[in-house]
């Protein structure tokens, strides 16, 4: 009698041991020459994890998406590198140690391996032998050595700035980490600080950012697009107006040199550096600085969408074009980090300098007009940039259209030296210093007499010494660390002192990717033909908050690195997936809302593969999902159902029919419908369904002689999502190690029976997409609406009334 019980906790740690023991998913480097060189390689790359604390089902998902695609494309021939590691230096991982009360190295490494079992108790098919972590020397020598290979070609500078200033984390933060005027890590409301850093001149690649974009014909257009929005590429002018009674000139960039005759009053922002010197021993003086001090206070949103306010400085500067005195103001609706911390306000044209101008009485003179009818810009500022747009009140250049008068004024600005035509940014150069114990110290010294000195190469690593107390002061705690922040200068041999700000850890997962393809060398970061071989990443997955952060970090790095001559490539992710987020009670899980589920409770009740299966199924993968309990109780019925059916299979004899059987038929069918999703359409749940569906053909038709062949699809195809069941049952029908076998081919004559792309929709909505056989009857349609998880997660609680059937076509569920 077959034995029918399913029980994962016995499966699934046998084969754990037992690919650990064969190291089944280490792939070594080959060397150039050997058969492997040549192979069909690929690199498959999820993004790796903080170790903050345990992993959450938003990880499951991640890297259970890797895992499929690895499989996949082992079993299609690719020689598959799949690596793992550690971003451990940093906020999250420091944060946690204050919290628990414990050293952040104790915790961090825990963490790891709590991390690490969990993964390996999943089954991830993960090469070990690349490990690495970013808080260990091994790994931070090379982070060094790469910030000095920055700062001798003068890609990382040091200056004296205002700065984001997160009051909660203690540290300065770049731009990219201040979201709607606060600190992205924490929420608290960020402030400015004047403060000497360090940063990386990543402006210097904005045009590349961007035109480089070609290359990213496998990304996501909306991670482009947020790019290209955080870059901000203006075509304008240039212009200087000269402060009246002095040789001070006042740059102002410009999208709109077609309304300089409008420019009414001129405004700079509260941490221009000039606002002292204008108002230094006039009567106005006092007031300036008395805004300045309360504008400081005022985050970046509140700055951009409180009422209009400001101080005049009792200053004047010259419009360049028709020579008018016009005002100086100081207001806080001008930002420093935006162009140059100056504006021509043209009240008549812009919607925030006709509100100030009403405000403090400033007048108001249109210089532009639509071609047609006439517009009041002193109750409403016209903003048009139309084509059909004419110059008034403009002197020589009225009656000129828009676009021609921008010409003509920026020639004339040229011809007379008080302008040019240029590009500006939106983005600023990467603020990289952090006022904090747990990340990579910067190898540099200070000396009296050489000033900033770097390390020697053969001195890296500059250790992270050990500190008693590392909690955030407002200054780094290493300054504490009297013994190791004494040096010798390199230069002079004379006394010296040690840096004592991080790296932002943002550094060390900027190039991450590329440690993981020679990790064991010890002589250099990487071999560069070995990375050559493996780079660009084939498949990244990863979320897309980290568009503007990580993903543009790296590419900045990437090309930097480019340019040194240490790697072949300019973009370092060939294809970019961006998974859907995993929410719980109503928003992305996240252990700072407190709503996370982790996979243990879940993986010790209903085995690994249960919860793999479950996380894929829940919708599609670019897609958000909301948690469900249910749903895994779903999945897991499902594999029991195939357990059985498989075992069943396994006692009917080996034969190959005569001619070919619906059930075989079938089976050529759910072949190439999984092998088209996962790797055409990048679709994950899809196939779960397809091979569901074959399940159950073959429990209608247990006598049909494809039985057996039809069994053996079910499981090849299902082994990607559920490896150790799936490698259970493949040798139970007497063959060995599923995973080293080709992934089936489907022979294109037997795809002549149709199937259908089925629309569930719940109360005329649509829900779900699911593959269905063109012979299925009403009632099995319903069935199989009624099955998806999505369908399931909303009809819980509620009467279902009516049911809607087109055929071929839908189902439709009022309820």
């Amino acid at each position: 009698m077959v034995d029918d019980s399913y029980n994962p906790h016995e499966i699934e740690p046998r084969w754990q041991a037992l690919w650990a023991d064969e190291r089944a998913f280490s792939v070594p480097n080959p060397s150039p020459g050997e058969p492997e060189w040549d192979e069909r390689s690929t690199y498959v790359l999820e993004m790796l994890p903080y170790p903050s604390g345990e992993l959450h089902m938003g990880h499951v998902k991640n890297y259970t998406l890797g895992d499929v695609v690895a499989h996949f494309r082992r079993r299609n021939g690719w020689r598959v590198l799949r690596p793992m590691g550690y971003d451990a230096f940093g906020l999250p991982a420091e944060n946690a140690a204050i919290k628990e009360g414990g050293q952040p190295r104790e915790i961090t490494e825990r963490n790891i391996a709590r991390i690490r079992e969990q993964m390996q108790r999943m089954g991830w098919a993960i090469d070990w032998d690349r490990e690495i972590s970013t808080h260990t020397p091994e790994y931070y020598r090379w982070t060094q050595l790469l910030f000095l290979k920055l700062l001798e070609c003068g890609l990382a500078y040091r200056k004296e700035s205002l700065q984001n200033w997160c009051p909660n984390d203690q540290t300065v933060l770049a731009n990219e980490q201040v979201v709607d005027g606060c600190c992205e890590r924490c929420g608290a409301e960020v402030e400015k600080r004047s403060l000497e850093q360090w940063f990386f001149r990543i402006t210097d690649y904005a045009e590349a950012l961007l035109d480089e974009m070609e290359l990213l014909e496998h990304w996501p257009e909306r991670v482009l697009t947020m790019q290209r929005n955080w870059i901000g590429r203006s075509e304008g002018a240039e212009l200087v107006f000269r402060v009246e009674g002095t040789e001070i000139d006042l740059p102002v960039f410009t999208t709109r040199p077609d309304t300089l005759f409008g420019a009414t009053f001129f405004v700079l922002a509260p941490e221009h550096p000039l606002v002292t010197e204008l108002v230094a021993g006039r009567p106005e003086e006092e007031a300036v600085r008395a805004y300045v001090k309360q504008a400081q206070t005022r985050s970046t949103i509140e700055r951009e969408e409180k009422a209009k306010e400001g101080v005049f400085t009792g200053r004047n500067v010259i419009n360049p074009v028709n020579g008018k005195r016009i005002q100086i103001w100081v207001a806080d609706y001008v930002l420093m980090e935006y162009g140059t911390g100056a504006i021509m306000a043209v009240p008549a044209h812009d919607e925030r300098d006709h509100a100030f101008a009403l405000s403090h009485g400033l007048p108001i003179v249109q210089v532009i007009a639509p071609q047609q009818g006439e517009v009041d810009v002193q109750s409403e500022a016209y903003v048009s940039s139309s084509i059909d747009d004419v110059l008034i009140n403009s002197s020589e250049f009225s009656r000129l259209p828009s676009p021609e008068g921008k010409r003509s004024i920026i020639n004339w600005l040229s011809a007379v030296g008080l302008g040019e035509k240029k590009v500006s940014y939106r983005l600023r150069d990467w603020l990289i210093s952090r006022q904090r114990y747990w990340g990579c110290p910067i190898p540099v010294v200070y000396c009296e007499h050489c000033g900033v000195v770097p390390v020697p190469e053969e001195e890296l690593p500059v250790l992270l010494p050990e500190v008693s107390d590392f909690l955030p002061k407002g200054r780094s705690p290493l300054a504490t660390a009297e013994g190791w922040l004494q040096a010798k200068c390199p230069s002079c041999g004379g006394e010296a002192r040690r840096e004592t700000d991080t790296l932002d850890t943002f550094v060390d997962s900027s190039w991450y990717f590329i440690r993981y393809c020679d990790p064991q060398n010890t002589a250099e970061p990487w071999n560069r033909e070995i990375v050559d071989h493996w780079m660009p990443v084939d498949q990244y997955i990863g979320g897309i908050e980290h568009a503007i952060l990580h993903l543009m970090y790296a590419r900045f790095f990437t090309k930097a690195l480019n340019d040194l001559g240490m790697v072949g490539f300019r973009e370092p992710f060939a294809r970019l997936f961006t998974q859907g987020m995993i929410h719980h009670l109503g928003a992305k899980m996240s252990k700072s809302k407190g709503n996370v589920v982790m996979p243990n409770p879940y993986v010790e009740r209903y085995g690994a593969d249960a919860v793999r299966l479950n996380i894929l199924f829940m919708g599609p993968a670019d897609q958000d999902a909301e948690w469900q309990d249910n749903g895994i109780e779903g999945t897991s019925r499902f594999l029991g159902r195939l357990w059985r059916t498989v075992l069943d299979a396994a006692e009917k004899p080996a034969r190959k029919p005569k001619a070919p059987t619906s059930l075989i038929r079938k089976a050529h069918q759910t072949i190439a419908k999984v092998t088209d999703d996962i790797d055409r359409r990048f679709a994950f749940n899809t196939p779960i369904a397809a091979v569901m569906e074959l399940v159950n053909e073959i429990n209608r038709g247990p006598d049909d002689p494809g039985v057996r062949f039809a069994a053996e699809t079910a499981v090849s195809l299902i082994q990607p999502y559920a490896p150790h069941i799936a490698e259970e049952l493949w040798q139970r029908l007497g063959h060995e190690r599923l995973w080293c076998e080709p992934w089936p081919a489907y022979d294109e004559s037997l795809l002549e029976q149709e199937t259908f792309e089925l629309v569930v929709q719940v109360n005329g909505k649509v829900r779900d997409r699911l593959l269905a056989s063109a012979e299925a009857s009403k009632e099995e349609l319903v069935e199989l609406a009624r099955s998806s998880p999505r369908v399931i997660a909303l009809l819980e609680g509620r009467e279902l009334r009516k049911t809607i059937v087109v055929p071929r076509k839908l189902v439709n569920l009022v309820v």
